[in-house]
């Protein structure tokens, strides 16, 4: 579990398909301090470290997350947002992010607020995920990439986010363009409370 505060970007290193698993070799600050099996947020997508070697560590996407993902789209010296799993004896400054991206959004429209940034996302318009929970409510949370983020303007599939300098300076929405692909995860409350009443 995380709360989608990004620690910091990873930079990948190596790439390496094996059958329908892709092994992405990456380095970051805090290599030294992983365990094999330990759990890391990968642009939102929750991997497990495979291999720690040389200052970098290995982690592997199987084709499940790779098709509701924007993983498969990494190149060799791309950034990927990574967190480490949340502690449990400290504050949850962002909201409960399972790790467990829903689907892809691809980045609409890019706005200046006089300082910030507004970024607008499209996603599939899918009335069965919807009723599922699968969606964004106004002033709701939703994670991009990895990013712990409050919902603006929702559509049936589309929001907006506000990203402040400090944001766009330390996760790679400073590399997201009109076009750009991302991941998104919808809040868990959302999706027990569907299902809660779907059941009643």
């Amino acid at each position: 579990m995380f709360s989608g505060i990004v620690e910091e970007m990873a930079v990948v290193t190596a790439i390496r398909k094996e059958q329908e698993n892709i092994h992405f070799t990456l380095r970051c600050s805090f290599v030294d301090e992983l365990k094999i099996d330990q759990s890391i947020s990968h642009n939102g997508v929750c991997l497990t470290v495979v291999a720690i070697e040389n200052g970098t560590y290995t982690v592997t996407a199987m084709k499940e997350t790779l098709d509701c993902s924007n993983l498969g789209l990494l190149k060799v010296g791309d950034r990927v947002n990574v967190e480490r799993s949340m502690l449990m004896n400290g504050r949850l400054d962002g909201h409960i992010v399972q790790g467990h991206v829903d689907q892809t959004a691809r980045c609409t429209a890019m706005e200046n607020a006089d300082g910030s940034t507004y970024f607008t996302f499209e996603y599939k318009d899918d009335a069965e995920m919807a009723r599922r929970g699968y969606f964004t409510v106004d002033k709701g949370s939703v994670t991009v990439n990895g990013v712990s983020l409050t919902v603006c303007n929702p559509t049936r599939n589309t929001f907006r986010v506000a990203i402040i300098p400090f944001t766009m300076e330390v996760t790679n929405f400073c590399d997201i363009q009109i076009g750009s692909v991302v991941n998104i995860e919808f809040d868990i409350l959302g999706k027990y409370i569907a299902r809660l009443q779907s059941l009643s």
